[in-house]
């Protein structure tokens, strides 16, 4: 697969009584592909998938890869219970999915061979392939990578640990297997903070929760990126990404409760986030309502 462009992970909205809104996921995902995102990527952690069902999380994939009809690539998340990943991999690749998001198993840590061999089942799920999501439970060492790494079916690495020194090692040991078509992902939150330590390193690509809120913001930090302006680049940090990262810290979860809000500022009404993420207070929405205005005025 190739990605070009930023990575959309839209959010899943919900309505009064708390079900899956389709129609306001057509929006939100038709609207956003207007500005040229390089892969969409539903039912993630930006979509809660935390708090999907395997029937809601099947029918998100299933909206969004009716909605892109094939513009970009469309990778599904799946995780948690190896049961339930397994039966999210077979139910994605029948919506037409291009590939799959393994997020971190359930609640417990195994060793390195056990993170293994759970990606390797759920890479046989189906046959879609599958990007690592290194994070939490799921965090693999220079030699798993390597051994996931000679699975034709494993095309992806998304760092959401932050080690910059052990993702290095990381890609180097990729790319010395000879795999080409191996992709790497910056997958922190609010990414485009660190996405310039990323770049050196050899890690171009970075998902973007604030594309799925504000977009145009969004693109004209992807364009700094790529054409090297940096001293456009380091405005937009200091006068929109640093400050949202602030609010962000303030609250567990934020990273998802306050696209949500800006999406329901801009006039898209996606919901609530559900527990145990929480919303906003209303200082806190007036705050980030003045981010997002500050943001609009850098461009």
């Amino acid at each position: 697969m190739n990605f070009d462009g930023i990575l959309f992970f839209p959010v899943t909205p919900f309505d009064a009584q708390d079900r899956v809104d389709e129609d306001v996921l057509r929006r939100h995902i038709a609207t956003t592909l207007g500005h040229a995102p390089g892969g969409v990527f539903p039912a993630c952690g930006t979509g809660e998938f935390h708090a999907l069902s395997t029937a809601e999380a099947t029918r998100v994939v299933q909206v969004a890869t009716e909605t892109v009809a094939g513009r970009v690539p469309v990778v599904a998340g799946t995780g948690g219970p190896l049961g339930h990943a397994k039966a999210l991999a077979r139910a994605s690749a029948d919506a037409g999915a291009d590939a799959l998001l393994v997020l971190p198993p359930y609640l417990v840590g195994g060793p390195q061979a056990g993170l293994v061999a759970y990606v390797e089942a759920v890479a046989a799920a189906s046959d879609l392939p599958v990007v690592i999501y290194h994070r939490a439970t799921a965090q693999f060492s220079v030699d798993a990578v390597r051994q996931l790494a000679r699975n034709p079916k494993v095309v992806g690495f998304k760092d959401g640990v932050g080690d910059v020194g052990l993702a290095q090692q990381i890609v180097r040991a990729v790319e010395a297997s000879g795999r080409e078509d191996f992709a790497f992902f910056n997958g922190l939150l609010t990414a485009e903070l660190t996405q310039g330590a990323y770049r050196g390193i050899g890690i171009p690509l970075y998902s973007s929760a604030a594309f799925a809120m504000i977009p145009e913001v969004a693109n004209a930090y992807y364009r700094a990126y790529v054409t090297g302006d940096e001293e456009r680049r380091n405005a937009l940090i200091d006068g929109f990404y640093a400050p949202l990262v602030r609010l962000r810290d303030e609250t567990p979860g934020f990273g998802v409760s306050l696209i949500k809000t800006g999406l329901r500022l801009a006039g898209l009404p996606v919901g609530s986030v559900r527990a145990p993420l929480v919303d906003p207070t209303s200082a806190q929405q007036d705050r980030l309502a003045e981010i997002l205005a500050a943001g609009r005025a850098l461009l």
